[in-house]
């Protein structure tokens, strides 16, 4: 990948539609250039300019302010100009056709931050962290994607390279130099280094999970026996009739979703067709989508209605085993029952009434904890994506093996080189073009 670009591009920086203000931004060689000519006077580098823009035949366009910022201290490493005008769409539209004329071109998306990557502004985790904070939906997400953007993630990646380097070095050694009579392995303690190195990013995969659940939403799937309630339960949480409620069992067939903001935490919730042995077909194949969701799933919410069906429960601990369960007994307003929870076979479950709404609050604050709260809201916890967990597993995957190879210098070498890789991935030292390309695919013009 070439380091810099040959062309200029440009774009509207603010969002469509009418405003005080509009931005157009315009990177690269021939910036000054343009900005000189739309503006009719010298760019001052750093300074506003309160200037008079105009089209090819002199016309007036609007009367704003430029700044200019040369290269490479600059967002995208090359000079940069910014229009500032009102924040009509045909001014806007104006200013950006005269600069095409200028010999600019229309930026693609996210093409500004690309730039700011290849000319090594910005890491591809920092580049990710810029949409993640545009597109941050409460200020937890928005506090973890800025110190994303700042580096905290970044370095906490580039710190663990470095260790695993620093192994490497000494693996590799130990094979250069087998004539030195020197226990390399045992010497430096090195598979009690990876195992410490394994452990801290198991900590790092849990940190940029809880961000991953900030930026994405925590998947929830309600599920139970037909008519105990889920649709009800769903109803309640979101505070609106979205599914159908009726008496007769399977009403519920295909999956609902939807998606409720608890305490600044988004949640994605789904309802699923009851587990039975009966059903038709219909009901037979919402069954199967309800498992597929369930295994898919953050977290599970297991609702009852005081029944015990085995196989369900049987089902439950072999295919739901390692995925987060909240259990729930509704209906407790038939019962006359105590709303809170309760001991169930050496764990807790909580009684509540999805009709009253009695109970709903403790389920709330147990889907908050469910998925850390107080993590999701402490300084440690990072925007993070499913590419940077899928890596950070990888590399932890690799180090597992790593760890068992003391008698196998060679492989345990290249087990420490795969574990390296995987963090390259996440920080862009080691990314594939078309990588690149899916993820500023992602980002809004104009930046």
């Amino acid at each position: 990948m070439e380091p810099r670009s040959a062309d200029t591009i440009a774009a509207i920086a603010t969002a469509p539609g009418r405003g005080a203000v509009g931005v157009v931004r315009v990177s690269g060689p021939q910036s000054l250039l343009i900005a000189e000519s739309v503006a009719g006077a010298t760019v001052v580098p750093r300074r506003v300019v309160l200037a008079r823009f105009s089209d090819s035949d002199g016309a007036p366009i609007d009367r704003g302010l430029v700044i200019a910022f040369p290269g490479p201290n600059s967002y995208t490493g090359e000079d940069v100009v910014e229009f500032q005008c009102h924040g009509g769409p045909v001014v806007l539209a104006a200013m950006l056709e005269r600069c095409i004329e200028l010999g600019a071109r229309a930026a693609r998306a996210g093409e500004f931050t690309e730039r700011a990557f290849l000319n090594g502004k910005l890491d591809l985790a920092q580049a990710e962290a810029v949409a993640d904070l545009i597109d941050a939906s409460t200020r937890a997400a928005a506090r973890s994607a800025l110190r994303s953007l700042e580096g905290d993630f970044s370095r906490r990646i580039d710190t663990l390279r470095e260790r695993l380097v620093a192994l490497r070095v000494l693996v590799e050694a130990s094979l250069d130099f087998p004539e030195e009579d020197i226990d390399v392995l045992s010497t430096y303690r090195v598979v009690e280094q990876i195992v410490e190195q394994r452990d801290s990013v198991a900590e790092l995969i849990r940190q940029a999970g809880q961000g991953r659940l900030l930026r994405d939403g925590a998947r929830v799937v309600l599920l139970g026996e037909p008519n105990v309630g889920k649709s009800s339960l769903l109803n309640a949480l979101a505070g609106d009739s979205i599914a159908i409620v009726t008496a007769v069992p399977g009403t519920t067939r295909d999956l609902v979703r939807e998606s409720i903001m608890i305490s600044d935490v988004p949640f994605h919730f789904t309802d699923t067709a009851g587990l039975r042995d009966a059903g038709d077909e219909v009901e037979r194949i919402g069954m199967d989508r309800a498992r597929t969701a369930a295994r898919q799933a953050d977290l599970v919410v297991r609702v009852s209605d005081g029944r015990d069906d085995a196989a369900l429960n049987q089902w439950l601990k072999d295919d739901l085993g390692d995925i987060p369960m909240i259990r729930i007994r509704n209906k407790a307003d038939l019962r006359d029952e105590r709303v809170g929870w309760l001991a169930l076979n050496g764990g807790r479950e909580i009684a509540i009434s999805a009709k009253t709404g009695a109970g709903v609050d403790l389920l709330k604050e147990a889907l908050l904890e469910a998925v850390g709260r107080s993590g999701l809201h402490g300084e440690g916890v990072f925007m993070a994506r499913s590419r940077h967990l899928e890596a950070l597993r990888r590399c932890k995957e690799h180090l597992d093996v790593a760890a068992t190879l003391r008698d196998e210098v060679e492989f345990l070498a290249e087990e420490l080189r795969y574990a390296e890789a995987r963090l390259g991935e996440i920080t862009g030292s080691r990314t594939a073009d078309d990588l690149l390309g899916d993820i500023f695919r992602s980002f809004c013009i104009g930046k």
